[in-house]
């Protein structure tokens, strides 16, 4: 693997001649949008002690000359699915379409998805998005019973086995169909959720009694005190409006707790008037949103024999310009929802960025993977803090361009000051879970 440096750092030492983005700087050096500033980033102890211009800080010997090459601070993935990741070796997508993914992974769940296997690919994801950079991720749990009793005590384990590494947060996933003939199921796993510290969702669809159904969910979790995080109108279909109904529901019972809101893809199939009316909305309630252009475009518009027309992302940003928050995450990973992906969220910020036209100009999105969803997660990631841990990505590309045109470029990690060691895990590593002769291309 191609490395930036020509020697690990070991703690403490100047890079220099440094390109970073003043978006992502707190303190006096600062900026906004898209402005590059040349600097030299010392670091002591393992914390960033001093960013000061290019070639004002010597390094009393151990100094890093990064010719220009960018820095920036380790990534913030605000949705994924760990516990459904790799499993399309031994249960793809039968034609790529949404259905078809529901059911693959139904299957797999009911037949495979024991600790140890869940322990294993979670495991394989972690290592992967540690090595490209990652230092904070959101996971959604799938908490159909009895799923919930295995994958939920896990995720706890895991994520003390995992701190200081990436720091951990967990969602569950049911879909909200599922109250109409169970409402009991709501308050054990809103219990289980709170127990571990963790954040309540739901996949809202245009179902009987919906606004009954979301007050249910809200309740639960103003009741514990937690944040929500719902996956929204994943669908082209104009009549889903779940998102009006979740900024409606926030505001109706006065929540204030943080709400995000996952995919939104129908919102770019509705008429203006009806686009406007959503967005006041969610810019009143402060609903934030989060976008999976990778997924939803694997999903999104798929026919047999024919070549997809749209692309399944939403309005990112009308969104931004109503001060809405807005990020860019990961989603699935080798299942049957996407069937790629490595969370790697430098391919991801480069994919949004060529989908969404995150570009004339660049402005400050790469916020989208860093402050913003640091600042939904409530983590301490994705800024270039003085006094904070020196977590940082370096980078031989020297520019927004450079970097969009060759995310896979040389680059290094840097944990607490340290280099780490960017091997990625094989994929044979997995290979006592797949079922033999289930292996696809």
């Amino acid at each position: 693997m191609t490395q930036v440096l020509t020697r690990p750092l070991t703690g403490s030492g100047v890079l220099g001649n440094a390109t970073v983005p003043a978006c992502l700087i707190t303190g006096s050096l600062a900026g906004t949008s898209d402005e590059l500033l040349s600097v030299d980033l010392e670091i002591e102890a393992g914390k960033l002690a001093r960013i000061a211009p290019a070639g004002t800080l010597a390094g009393a010997g151990n100094r890093f000359d990064l010719d220009g090459g960018m820095v920036l601070p380790t990534l913030v993935d605000l949705h994924t699915h760990l516990d459904k990741g790799q499993i399309w070796p031994r249960k793809p997508n039968p034609d790529g379409s949404f259905m078809g993914a529901l059911e693959a992974v139904g299957d797999d769940r009911e037949a495979n998805w024991s600790a140890d296997d869940v322990w294993a690919r979670m495991e394989f994801s972690l290592k992967s998005a540690f090595a490209h950079g990652t230092s904070a991720i959101r996971t959604h749990l799938d908490s159909v019973p009895p799923q919930e009793t295995i994958s939920w005590p896990l995720f706890e384990e895991i994520r003390q086995e995992w701190k200081g590494r990436i720091d951990l947060q967990a969602v569950c996933l049911f879909g909200i169909d599922r109250l109409l003939t169970d409402e009991t199921y709501l308050e054990p796993v809103a219990d289980r959720v709170a127990a571990a510290g963790g954040v309540m969702g739901a996949v809202t669809y245009m179902v009987d009694d919906l606004d009954r159904h979301l007050e249910s969910v809200f309740r639960a979790a103003m009741k514990r005190g937690l944040d929500l995080d719902f996956h929204v109108d994943e669908t082209l279909d104009p009549s889903a409006v779940t998102l009006r109904h979740i900024a409606e529901t926030s505001l109706r019972l006065g929540y204030k707790g943080k709400i995000v809101c996952g995919h939104c893809c129908s919102l770019s199939m509705h008429e203006d008037v009806d686009v406007d009316r959503t967005l006041d909305l969610l810019a009143e309630a402060e609903v934030a949103v989060v976008t999976l252009p990778m997924c939803n475009m694997y999903l999104q518009d798929r026919m047999a024999g024919r070549t997809p027309r749209r692309r399944g992302v939403t309005l990112l940003h009308e969104m931004r310009a109503r001060g809405i928050r807005v990020a860019v995450a990961s989603d699935n990973t080798r299942d049957p929802f996407y069937a790629y992906g490595d969370l790697d969220l430098i391919e991801v910020y480069t994919q949004a960025t060529r989908i969404l036209q995150l570009d004339h100009p660049i402005d400050d999105w790469i916020r989208s993977v860093t402050t913003t969803p640091a600042a939904l997660m409530g983590v301490e990631h994705g800024s270039l803090s003085l006094g904070g841990a020196a977590d940082l990505i370096l980078l031989r590309a020297r520019n927004w361009n450079e970097l969009l045109s060759r995310p896979a470029g040389p680059r290094d990690v840097v944990r607490g000051g340290y280099s780490i060691d960017r091997t990625l895990p094989d994929y044979r590593e997995l290979d006592h879970l797949m079922q033999k002769g289930q292996v696809q291309s």
